[in-house]
């Protein structure tokens, strides 16, 4: 785990503006810096960036954050490559608390992976070099259908046959990055030197290099020109690339995946060159294994939109099975997984040029979705009008509904089940292995009370609470701390209190907040970034998003979010007095001490009253002034 205190550092010492500017063009205008939105498609630019603040926000569809957010949110990268991304551009290492690995270990491993990144870097460059003086190569990709720029932007390259040829770019053909690296493969024999011992792993084949997320080259997919096998080679897996984990062409589909709003995942890297040439650059494809969790998790931080193209035939519904097996967990209301299956006799690449674009883009339009394909594989082959073969359902069904979400796509999967086997909701629930998670999100089942409720309520979200004035105030008061933390020096033991205890959760979001103020502003309160404090909360664990999103676009300043703040925190204690007198007066008759303390009461609210006149009369004096 990386230190929260570390992540705060950086992020004092890392400049949004140059962390953004790099990757897209800005333009000043006013406090802030301007662009059209890199994550929607927009003609006037409404993607803001703030150097006070250090922090982004669109105004258009609402993406915010800091230089970590950005990094994600852009190049795709998990939360830890984002921090190890800025941490490296200003020079520092990462630590990581537990002492599983120490500094001198942790720089090694750096070293090391920086060794084989310029070892494949090196290679890369002696395969594209190659490909231009190899006419069968070229003559091989032409026949495919293939233009020199297409196969320039995926950096297509070959490998030539012979047994040793990157000893031509390599004079420590020896080195053991080539064989970590997976370029180069030795024999087990000790006899001989080392060079008569090693041979190259790619020969006479087509190269594909394989990017991660940075665009910097991992590994290698290789397809020979003629029908010897095997077709495609990978490179094996090494420090720098994990097949289970990496997508081919996802660095190169980036920005046509945010603009398509989905990305079409195929079986073969010809297939991804071949579509991004015919119109479908949002195309991506796994590296000659099922698609695992790790791959769908990945696309998901790009789209919210997958779907995954397939062979008609037995073979392409079971590569199907499995990836809607590793897609189920990560689906929800927000998230599209789909399955288009094309006729055997086709590829998306001949498809298309057989049939046409259109024709495709016919195709994806009608993907089938994944709850339509689920419940079809539920009841394929069963004969749902007998008990048997309601059981051979529900028993398919077990492993795949129980590793769904709670969502409403769920709730309609369980709806349909019900419907067709014509079971109680009661016993089908506990069967799937869902039943207690919706009880102990507050819902109940068929024939849980009194009256047997008609309808799924398992699944049924509980009624939203009317959100009260002092709820309201309670999020303002947030907002406000927020934006400008230097004032929760202005807060007095019994404000804090009295937003404690106004807040509709208890108040653990404002203490969250307070105590997050409080680290990050040891020496002083007018130190604390927003960036940073806004950072900080997200990794502890707590939802602020909507939160965030409030403030980031917010337009006013440190004197009004004073007087805001202060005017909040004066309703919230003038509703809790109002509410206690209240109580109060029915005992006041008989209990003389209730009715001192009703006395009091009334004394304190009316001069929080009287002041709240006042303030208010000031603000329209300064209105009127500025008017």
């Amino acid at each position: 785990m990386i230190p929260q205190s570390f992540i705060q550092d950086l992020l004092t010492r890392v400049d949004i503006l140059e962390v953004v500017g790099s990757r897209i063009q800005l333009k000043k205008a006013g406090a802030n810096y301007w662009a059209c939105c890199p994550f929607h498609n927009e003609k006037t630019p409404s993607f803001s960036v703030s150097p006070v603040k250090q922090f982004y926000h669109c105004f258009g569809c609402g993406r915010t954050g800091s230089a970590i957010s950005f990094l994600m949110d852009y190049s795709g990268l998990t939360y830890p490559e984002a921090i190890e991304e800025l941490a490296r551009s200003v020079g520092v290492t990462v630590p990581h608390e537990g002492g599983r690995i120490s500094k001198e270990e942790r720089e090694k491993k750096q070293a090391e992976a920086l060794a084989l990144t310029e070892v494949m870097e090196r290679a890369d460059r002696f395969y594209r070099k190659s490909l231009r003086g190899s006419p069968d190569a070229i003559n091989y990709l032409k026949r495919r259908g293939l233009t020199g720029e297409v196969a320039a932007r995926f950096g297509l390259g070959y490998a030539p046959d012979a047994w040793t040829p990157l000893q031509q770019c390599f004079e420590q053909y020896n080195a053991e990055e080539l064989v970590e690296s997976g370029l180069v493969i030795e024999r087990g024999s000790d006899e001989g030197n080392v060079r008569d011992r090693r041979y190259d792993r790619f020969r006479g084949r087509i190269m594909f290099p394989i990017r991660n997320e940075r665009g910097q080259v991992i590994a290698f997919g290789g397809r020979v020109l003629d029908k010897s096998e095997p077709k495609y080679l990978n490179s094996p897996e090494t420090p720098l690339f994990s097949k289970g984990s990496e997508l081919y062409g996802l660095f190169e589909a980036r920005m046509a995946i945010r603009e398509a709003k989905y990305v079409l995942v195929v079986e073969g890297y010809m297939d991804v060159v071949a579509l991004s040439q015919l119109g479908f650059p949002q195309t991506v494809a796994t590296l000659g294994t099922a698609c695992t969790e790790m791959h769908v998790r990945k696309l998901f931080r790009h789209t919210d939109k997958i779907i995954f193209s397939f062979d008609g035939d037995a073979a392409g519904r079971n590569a199907a099975k499995r990836a809607m097996a590793s897609s189920l967990g990560q689906v929800n209301d927000e998230r599209q997984v789909l399955f288009l299956f094309l006729p055997p006799e086709h590829d998306p690449d001949s498809f298309i040029r057989e049939k046409g674009r259109e024709a495709f883009e016919q195709m994806v339009e009608n993907a089938e979705p994944l709850s339509q394909f689920l419940m079809g594989e539920i009841i394929s082959d069963a004969d749902m009008g007998t008990m048997e073969g309601c059981a051979q359902a529900l028993n398919r069904a077990k492993t795949w509904c129980s590793a769904m979400k709670p969502s409403a796509l769920r709730l309609q999967v369980v709806r349909k089940l019900v419907e067709m086997t014509g079971m109680p909701e009661g016993d089908v629930l506990p069967w799937l292995g869902i039943a207690r998670r919706a009880q102990d999100n507050g819902y109940k089942g068929r024939g849980s009370g009194r009256h047997h409720e008609t309808g799924w309520q398992a699944g049924r979200f509980p009624a939203r609470r009317e959100r009260s004035a002092v709820t309201a105030l309670d999020r303002q008061v947030l907002r406000m701390l927020i934006r400008y933390p230097v004032l929760l020096s202005t807060l007095s033991d019994e404000d804090c209190q009295a937003i404690v205890a106004a807040a509709s959760d208890g108040g653990r979001l404002f203490r969250m907040v307070q105590e997050q103020i409080g680290l990050l502003g040891t020496d002083s309160l007018h130190q604390v970034q927003y960036g940073v404090l806004v950072e900080a909360l997200r990794a502890s664990g707590l939802d602020v998003e909507s939160l965030v999103q409030e403030t980031a676009d917010d337009s006013f300043n440190e004197e009004m979010a004073r007087a805001q703040l202060r005017g909040a925190v004066r309703q919230m204690r003038m509703h809790q007095l109002a509410a206690e007198i209240d109580s109060l007066a029915k005992t006041i008759a008989i209990d003389l001490d209730a009715r001192e303390r009703y006395r009091a009461l009334n004394r304190q609210l009316m001069e929080l009253q009287q002041t709240e006149k006042q303030d208010n009369e000031k603000l329209w004096q300064r209105q009127d002034k500025m008017a």
